[in-house]
């Protein structure tokens, strides 16, 4: 095996390869071998077991284009001189800003990095920022999960999609509901057709965790410098495989607990060294590898480790590459495809249209508790210092729990990367580590491909696009965003929540908006997209569809007349229904991010005018609907963008409204949920509701923020827990007696000292080196300066525990404070603070609780 050095990382290049497949075959992912100079396809065998890679077969190199004329080029020694330069080939594309066709010249090289060195010598470039594997994928037209297969077509290899078989019923429901349409609609309907028809891959997963001594409790061992051992790394298989080795030293394997994991072998090793091979060979029989931040720790941190112990790099199956825009760090491996869960729940698509936002942190412990009900293995102290059998229970743990994030619910989380990855063409590893506007990128990059359309800069679009019209209420916006209704204070029973189905994508495909329809010189037929005041502010073309709306209003159509309906059909097999349940969610996190991506100056075709004429559109609707509503005398409590709060509203009423909408804007609305009751503190975006099935819906109350001391956490769970039984108001009545009487506890003990310094203490990371925060001095910062003037080393990732103190700093490192040392005024703050809003809408006062009763009460007790 050779290696190549990119800054301080090196990269091991594979040597694993078949001349071709036998016989199609899952994509999972397309890379760049440095090595061999090409393009590397990574397959998943079909029995599941196993990765299968190919060097591109069919000749693939890297480019770019400009509109200089192949003969000029062809005189520049600067660009034919350079030992990367190929070739150079005329080409014919279409411009989507004019929808005329243009010569341009295509330069060819035999690296992607010469793109970007080469590229700067023409004043015009285009398709050049494009990344090389994400580039192979769109000029062959594939789509990765999907089963490819090599053809010899005129005598050259070719890769093409496997076509599924596709349910009769399934083919004239979207024949009927697309066979109307423009013939680029169709056309592409039928493509995603496929992709929502082909069932998921299902490779053998492998979870992985480890565990790293620490000398303190709260220090987070460095993955760069990767000085202290690895003690144990636990695994947990999708296959029954169930292990956990652990490295001995000088601690007793205590008597084993509750938690302890009687299901899994473990080996116990004397060498740290043959510990880590043995879990790389582990590592090496399973084709997908499960990590929960293994970017930015586990796999990171075994790399590093190897190395510093001297194993040779032939037998480290890690390589490790930064990203150069973001400085992520990204760990992948030699014989499997790493999956980084902590990556993907942290997608903040995925939070919110996927899960809907039930988790708060992205931490394994938020995750799990939220989704799975599950929580890590609870101990005091430092790991590293207890006996072997709660470390194993709590390795093994972790590792348990992150393979049932990517195995609960039949396989959710895995399928939902399986249709994120066909919708926008990305390759499942990239899926995990990019944002859904890099994912729409694809989606919209790969339809242009198809078109021949060149792939406009920004830039270009600018010159088209006219500045935007409307003014923004939210400080840093370009332009109006969505309507907003404010809400009351105060309490509501029996409060209907009403959503408009699909609003911004709905507006996106009816007004045929896309960033080469917007403000266009070319178009003939013209009409102008006016806000709610009845303004023009854009002209959209309607000569041809646009490509955005196309791609938005295939999507949406089949998420609410196809999927959403056939993961409902109770004649389906439940594996059927499950599968059609999970295409209807995937959908739902594109189209509904798919307007945001036009408003945001990264995308590579952004185009604010797209954007204001969605919003703009979707403010007239929504004022629309709410007058309709009060009209058929409905109470409108709260309005935002798309959903509507309704004080009990009667059936025939939420009919009549639900007739008029869909008859006369073309939307349905939905009945979204039924809250109980509802908090409203007056505030946008700012309410508590219990819903019907018990569950609490918070929206920037008192859920769980980062760097909260563990006392008012704890107080915030209890808050929740009571109010899951409030149905009535004789129940609402007993819950502020009972929240009264708890404030004024908390309030007591913490005057009086009596909680705890764990309860107290608040744990942040330190991101960078302490003396590299020049610009401020954070709390947790002025702590750990404490602890280094204490002769106590810290550094970048280490967790600085620390109280609220009476001092110069006003905070106090945990290992140097006393209860004597705290606050109490700064802790009552923070109560006072979190739940002020929810005590004024419930019809409590601060200061009516702690008033002078609790003072007296406290006087007496000196």
């Amino acid at each position: 095996m050779k290696y190549s050095k990119i800054g301080d990382v090196y990269t091991l290049d594979f040597d694993r390869y078949v001349s071709t497949l036998d016989s199609p075959a899952y994509l999972l992912n397309v890379e760049y071998n440095g090595e061999a100079g090409r393009a590397c396809l990574v397959f998943l065998s079909n029995d599941g077991r196993r990765i299968i890679r190919l060097l591109d077969p069919t000749g693939h190199k890297p480019y770019f284009i400009t509109d200089e004329p192949a003969d000029e080029v062809l005189e520049r020694k600067e660009i034919t001189g350079d030992p990367s330069f190929e070739a150079v080939e005329e080409v014919i594309k279409v411009n989507p800003l004019t929808m005329q066709k243009v010569k341009l010249t295509k330069i060819v090289v035999k690296d992607p990095l010469a793109v970007k060195k080469l590229r700067e010598h023409f004043a015009s470039a285009w398709e050049a920022k494009i990344k090389y594997h994400n580039n192979y994928i769109y000029d062959n037209f594939l789509v990765p999960t999907m089963r490819i297969k090599v053809e010899n077509v005129n005598h050259r290899p070719v890769l093409s999609i496997v076509k599924p078989s596709v349910d009769k019923q399934v083919l004239e429901l979207v024949t009927k509901l697309f066979g109307n349409e423009h013939p680029e609609v169709y056309e592409t309907s039928m493509g995603f057709l496929d992709y929502f028809e082909e069932m998921p891959p299902n490779p053998v997963k492998l979870a992985v965790d480890i565990e790293v001594y620490s000398p303190a409790k709260g220090k987070v061992p460095s993955p760069k410098h990767a000085d202290l051992p690895v003690i144990s790394i636990a695994f947990s298989a999708s296959d029954g495989f169930k292990k956990v080795l652990v490295l001995a030293r000088d601690v007793r394997f205590g008597e084993p607990t509750g938690e302890y994991p009687w299901e899994a072998e473990i080996e116990v090793f004397d060498s740290e060294r043959a510990m880590i091979l043995e879990a790389y060979r582990v590592m090496s029989n399973y084709p997908v590898v499960v990590t929960f931040n293994g970017d930015n720790f586990d796999l990171h941190y075994l790399y590093n480790r190897s190395i510093n112990l001297g194993i040779e790099r032939d037998k480290i199956p890690i390589r490790i590459a930064r990203i150069e825009e973001t400085k992520e760090v990204q760990a992948r491996l030699e014989s499997s495809i790493h999956i980084d869960l902590y990556k993907f729940f942290s997608n903040k698509a995925i939070k919110s249209y996927a899960f809907g936002n039930k988790y708060q942190e992205e931490n394994l412990e938020a995750v799990s508790t939220a989704l799975l009900g599950i929580s890590k293995v609870a101990f005091e102290g430092n790991l590293g210092e207890k006996d072997l059998s709660l470390l194993v229970a709590y390795n093994y743990r972790d590792a348990e729990i992150t393979l049932q994030l990517i195995t609960f619910n039949n396989e959710l989380v895995w399928k939902l990367m399986v249709l994120m990855a066909r919708i926008s063409r990305t390759g499942i590893e990239d899926i995990c580590r990019r944002k859904i506007s890099n994912w729409i990128q694809n989606m919209v990059f790969w339809e242009s491909r198809k078109r021949n359309y060149l792939i406009v800069n920004k830039e270009d679009i600018q010159k088209f696009a006219k500045s935007t019209h409307t003014k923004a209420i939210i400080e840093g916006k370009k332009y109006a965003g969505a309507l907003v209704i404010e809400p009351p204070i105060g309490v509501f029973f029996n409060v209907v929540v009403l959503d408009i189905a699909s609003l911004y994508p709905s507006i996106i495909k009816k007004y045929n908006l896309s960033f080469e329809t917007v403000d266009v010189d070319w178009c003939s037929n013209k009409y102008w997209i006016e806000d709610e005041t009845g303004r023009k502010i854009h002209s959209v073309c309607r000569d041809r569809p646009g490509l955005m709306s196309v791609l938005v209003g295939i999507l949406r159509d089949f998420r609410v007349f196809v999927y959403k309906k056939r993961a409902k059909d109770k004649s389906l097999p439940p594996e059927v229904q499950a599968w059609y349940d999970v295409v209807q969610k995937a959908i739902k996190v594109f189209i509904n991010a798919s307007y945001g991506v036009f408003g945001d100056e990264a995308f590579p075709l952004y185009s604010p005018a797209v954007a204001e004429s969605v919003t703009a559109m979707g403010r007239r609707s929504f004022f629309s609907i709410l007058s309709k509503a009060a009209e058929l005398g409905v109470k409108i409590l709260y309005g935002d963008t798309d959903s509507i709060f309704l004080w009990n509203p009667t059936q025939e009423q939420l009919g009549r409204l639900q007739e008029w909408v869909y008859n006369n804007l073309g939307l349905e609305i939905e009945l979204d949920k039924v809250f109980t009751f509802i908090v409203f503190t007056g505030l946008k975006k700012n309410y508590l509701g219990r819903s019907s099935d018990g569950g609490i819906e918070i929206k920037g109350l008192i859920a769980k923020k980062k760097n909260t001391p563990d006392f008012l956490k704890n107080f915030f769970e209890e808050i929740i827990e009571r109010m899951r039984v409030v149905s009535n108001p004789a129940d609402l009545k007993e819950f502020e007696e009972w929240l009264r009487s708890e404030v004024k506890e908390k309030y007591v003990s913490l005057k009086r000292k009596e909680i705890t310094l764990d309860q107290l203490t608040i744990r942040t990371g330190l991101t960078k080196k302490v003396e590299e925060y020049t610009k401020n001095t954070p709390p947790h910062v002025k702590a750990a300066i404490q602890l280094k003037n204490y002769g106590i080393h810290v550094g970048e990732n280490d967790i600085i525990a620390y109280v609220k103190v009476k001092s110069k700093d006003g905070v106090k490192a945990i290992q140097l404070a006393k209860l004597a040392d705290i606050d109490p005024d700064k802790y009552i703050e923070n109560i006072r603070s979190s739940l002020e809003q929810l005590l004024e809408a419930i019809g409590l006062d601060w200061d009516s609780i702690i008033g002078t009763r609790v003072s007296d009460l406290l006087a007496r007790s000196k």
